[in-house]
């Protein structure tokens, strides 16, 4: 009896022992896989992020292409006007259904800075501009735009940036003054002047914008700036709507629908959270297609030619904007994380 007894105990003692290793070897393997599957679910983020800022970017790469065709049948005031009404309209109902509070206060000069600069003005003169030239053409001038919202940037930061990004950014711009003296047989045309004055407005909005996007999400900043400008898209659109909308064709109906919907709002969404997804470092590399994007959307809808010098001169102008951004440096104290802004496109 004792020796069945104690055999019983030993293969109790067995049958636990074998137990407690299979546990440990299931709780070590786990540990194994965990950095495995968060490493997994990491690089699903990320592609998932550059997947989304490729899509802001072709977005936005299409603004040129579809205002061009908007304008050829819509004014400019009007087609201002509407844009931004229909953007601000949905933004409205969207804040409203997910019942989203009003900004602070503090916050409210800087979003009517925004309002000005990327709602009104910078789609304003573009639109003005693409009247006498190609959106081809625009596409190399307004390919500048990151630089000119570092400038920006560095004046509102107080950042000090080392040689080489002045020196990028100096190149940018010259470049972009040779190629529209080139195209206008040695002067600067008025459709040059305006997309040059839309480059300096949006910079600023930009810059502005961005440093918002440390209080609310991007898609939240941008949606306040079109719903603060509602007071005057709304009567502007009213007065400047077309007498006879029936004499316009479709294609410059679904334009004005492409640039209200998509170039001033649904692009910031898929843009903002490609860069909260995938860094912003990483995904803000996609801009530098966006020239290109814009050159075979135009010579696929505006039946534009593309000729090799404006190639060449966007692959330069594309150079510059590379170099800049990898040698921007943060100012030597720390700055403040309101100041920090994420890269914008260069059309919207």
């Amino acid at each position: 009896m004792a020796r069945a007894n104690a055999h019983a105990s030993l293969e109790i003692a067995h049958v636990h022992g074998r137990h407690a290793a299979s546990v440990n070897s299931c709780t070590r393997l786990a540990k194994l896989a965990k950095p495995r599957l968060m490493t997994s679910s990491s690089h699903s983020r990320e592609r998932l992020g550059l997947l989304l800022g490729f899509v802001g970017m072709v977005i936005f790469g299409g603004t040129l292409p579809a205002t061009r065709i908007a304008v050829s049948a819509i004014d400019p005031i009007a087609l201002t006007s509407l844009r931004t009404a229909i953007a601000g309209l949905c933004s409205l109902a969207l804040l409203l259904v997910l019942r989203r509070p009003l900004p602070p206060r503090a916050l409210w000069p800087q979003l009517i800075i925004a309002m000005l600069c990327v709602a009104i003005l910078f789609p304003f003169l573009m639109a003005l501009a693409v009247q006498t030239v190609d959106a081809s053409h625009g596409g190399v001038v307004l390919g500048i735009l990151p630089i000119a919202t570092a400038l920006v940037a560095v004046a509102i930061t107080h950042e000090r940036p080392g040689p080489l990004f002045w020196i990028a950014s100096i190149a940018g711009a010259a470049l972009v003054i040779l190629f529209a003296l080139r195209q206008g047989g040695g002067a600067l045309s008025a459709g040059d002047l305006l997309l040059f004055a839309s480059v300096v407005v949006s910079a600023i909005g930009y810059a502005f914008s961005g440093r918002l996007t440390s209080q609310m999400p991007g898609w939240e900043v941008i949606s306040w700036v079109l719903v603060i400008a509602l007071p005057v898209s709304i009567p502007a659109a009213a007065l400047t709507m077309p007498a006879d909308v029936t004499h316009i064709a479709l294609k410059p109906w679904l334009a004005l629908l492409y640039v209200a919907l998509f170039s001033q709002w649904i692009g910031f969404f898929a843009w903002n959270a490609g860069l909260a997804m995938g860094g912003i470092a990483r995904v803000s590399q996609v801009q530098l297609l966006q020239p290109f994007v814009t050159f075979a959307l135009a010579a696929y809808f505006n039946d534009e030619t593309i000729t090799l010098q404006i190639v060449l001169f966007a692959a330069a102008v594309v150079a510059t904007v590379a170099i800049s951004t990898r040698t921007r440096r943060q100012p030597a104290p720390e700055p403040k994380k309101q100041d920090r802004e994420p890269p914008q496109l260069a059309a919207s």
